[in-house]
Formats: C-alpha cells, structure tokens, sequence
C-alpha cells in the first residue's frame, strides 16, 4: 500500500490547490502532496512534496494534522493518506513539472474537478476538522478510472503524531 500526503494550504478564504499535470489523477485539483519516500517522516513529505510542486515552504510547526484517508479498490488497500493544513508558509506558489498552483474562495472550491471522495471530507477540513476516512472504488486500474462506490468517515478525530 502507498503511504503518502496532501497538504492544504489555507489564506483567509482562500485554498490552495493544484491541477495535477501528471501521474494519478493528471487533470484534476487537489492539494499538493504525493508519496512518502523511505526515511521521510510523514512531515517531511508533507513540506517536501509542497515545496517540489508549487514552490513554498510550509512551517513545519504549524501543520496541522487534519485527517488520514484510506482509498480502496475492489477491497483492497491502494493508499493511505495523512491530510495536513496550514496557514503558515514562505513565498509564492508556482507551477512546476507536476502541478499547476491556483488559488480558490473557499466557497468555490471545483470539486467537480476533482476526485468524487473529495466533497465528502474536504468541506469539513477546510472549516478546521478532522476526519478519518475510508472510501471505496470498484472496477478500474489505475485508481482514478475505477467508480467511486461508498465510504465511511468519522469527524473529530485526534491523531497521535
């Protein structure tokens, strides 16, 4: 299973996310993040993964541990994520090989535009939540062509870290 992270990256109203410019979920927004690389705490990849995608540093101090998710496909354990936020960081977003950096209200988050789980936790981390999570996919490989079919979520969740 892949361990892995996003980071949301929070300004007043304002979210930053990224268009995916390859890799899983090419095309669709999200936080930036991605794979945990051994000896990488699950920190460290949170301020690696921001810093390689969109050019920022985020405080370490002040990431908040917002969430872990587990994405299933045809029952099987794909991905386990730890979902972070923060309102602090360093510099100005910028595209980069991977990701195309983009400010949102809030309130005009593009979940269209994104995965299908995405809607029913993100809302609640960006109001300062947290969740712990599970969601289930059928029929597709790689993960972002299978249908999104169920899940189930607990809010309020406090993390060892």
């Amino acid at each position: 299973m892949i361990e892995g992270t996003l980071c949301f990256v929070v300004d007043d109203d304002e979210v930053l996310l990224i268009e995916k410019r390859r890799g899983l979920g090419e095309g669709w927004y999200n936080g930036p993040g991605g794979k945990r690389e051994d000896g990488e705490t699950i920190r460290e990849c949170a301020v690696r993964e921001t810093r390689e995608e969109v050019g920022i540093d985020v405080d370490t101090p002040a990431l908040s541990k917002a969430g872990e998710l587990t994405f299933r496909l045809d029952g099987d354990p794909q991905i386990h994520c730890h979902v972070f936020r923060t309102h602090r960081f360093d510099g100005d977003p910028r595209p980069s090989e991977e990701a195309r950096p983009k400010w949102f209200a809030i309130d005009e988050v593009p979940y269209d535009r994104m995965w299908e789980d995405d809607r029913h936790w993100l809302p609640g981390v960006l109001d300062g939540r947290t969740v712990d999570g599970t969601f289930h996919f059928e029929g597709g490989e790689p993960l972002d062509e299978a249908d999104f079919v169920d899940y189930d979520i607990e809010w309020d969740v406090s993390f060892d870290e």
